[in-house]
């Protein structure tokens, strides 16, 4: 029996995460991404379709041949681990790549200049207290005299930490118009606190802007994309530990990687990972960026994998103390 015709009986048609090259992968543009860890044959992909509610699928590379029961054991571990582990989930996500970006996005608008054409710009931008970004645009600027036509446009921003797509990122689409000048003094502060060295905001012709959003495209790395309602992403608030997560992961990527993957084997028994670096930390978990190649086969496979705390982080101290804790259970259980 090939993999994909196992998984397919085996997990439910909502979201499945799973790993194979990346000539393997099949996309589902649903509110949820379906990753077949393996391509399956035509017969297979129907019903896999059928069940996505005829969401068009991108489907790249041929079938593979049958892979060993070792192997299978060990995939079928890691989907029924991944299904379910706790996540932040996705509005949630969204709020916290949003607010603790670098602030620095690009802007698509409609180009005022040649009619029809987006007109795309990287700008700088802070969230105000309910995730709306704000802007501070020169008049000469070409977005600027975009917008005044047209305030239709998308937003997209990347993580901080964002490298590649294993990484997260978001689009927010809505209309960007100019504020009253009593909010004026409000946005400054909100903004300078994000970009503490913009001295350009007291000059005249800078004018003071904010997107009032519509739609959010969420992409959080392999195999995890979703949308999420306006209203959902202004009542959550953005996760804590992300905050600083980002210099957790580069400590623990710098100097205890053995202990990652030692963590991801005892959760997982035989994925035997060759490399893993950790791209975030919340207050949940972990996501992880794991190297590893299957017992069957030379050809690397690169996939995200969500490595859970045993109990929610509140601060920095505690997030120490989980991972030392998980380090330890994962020595001892290798040790057994």
């Amino acid at each position: 029996m090939k993999f994909g015709s196992f998984l397919l009986a085996f997990l439910s048609s909502h979201i499945v995460t799973a790993f194979s090259p990346a000539s393997q992968r099949s996309i589902s543009t649903t509110g949820a991404i379906e990753t077949r860890m393996f391509s399956s044959s035509s017969g297979e992909a129907s019903s896999e379709k059928k069940a996505s509610g005829h969401a068009p699928r991108h489907d790249t590379g041929a079938p593979p041949a049958d892979i060993s029961p070792e192997e299978m054991k060990t995939q079928t571990a890691f989907a029924e681990h991944q299904q379910n582990v706790p996540k932040l989930g996705f509005a949630v996500d969204v709020r916290t790549l949003v607010e603790y970006n670098h602030g620095f996005a690009v802007i698509s608008t409609n180009s005022k200049a040649k009619e029809g054409y987006p007109n795309g710009s990287v700008v700088g931008f802070a969230p105000d207290e309910d995730g709306n970004p704000i802007f501070v645009f020169s008049g000469m600027s070409s977005h600027t005299q975009d917008l005044l036509v047209d305030p239709k446009c998308s937003l997209t921003v990347a993580s901080k930490q964002f490298k590649g797509a294993a990484d997260g990122r978001v689009n927010l689409m809505g209309q960007v118009k100019l504020v009253p000048h009593e909010e004026k003094e409000a946005l400054k502060a909100v903004y300078l606190k994000k970009h503490p060295d913009a001295f350009w905001v007291e000059f005249g012709d800078f004018n003071w802007f904010r997107m009032d959003i519509e739609r959010i495209n969420f992409v959080g790395g392999f195999a995890r994309a979703g949308s999420v309602t306006p209203e959902e992403y202004q009542k959550c608030k953005p996760d804590a530990i992300s905050a600083f997560g980002v210099h957790i992961a580069s400590h623990m990527n710098d100097d205890h990687m053995e202990s990652t993957i030692a963590m991801i084997e005892s959760q997982v028994p035989g994925l035997n990972a060759k490399e893993a670096v950790i791209t975030s930390v919340d207050s949940l978990g972990m996501y992880v960026k794991v190297t590893r190649s299957p017992v069957d086969s030379e050809e690397k496979q690169q996939f995200k994998m969500r490595l859970p705390f045993p109990r929610p982080a509140n601060d920095r101290k505690e997030v120490k103390d989980i991972i030392v804790e998980m380090t330890r259970a994962a020595a001892s259980s290798a040790s057994e």
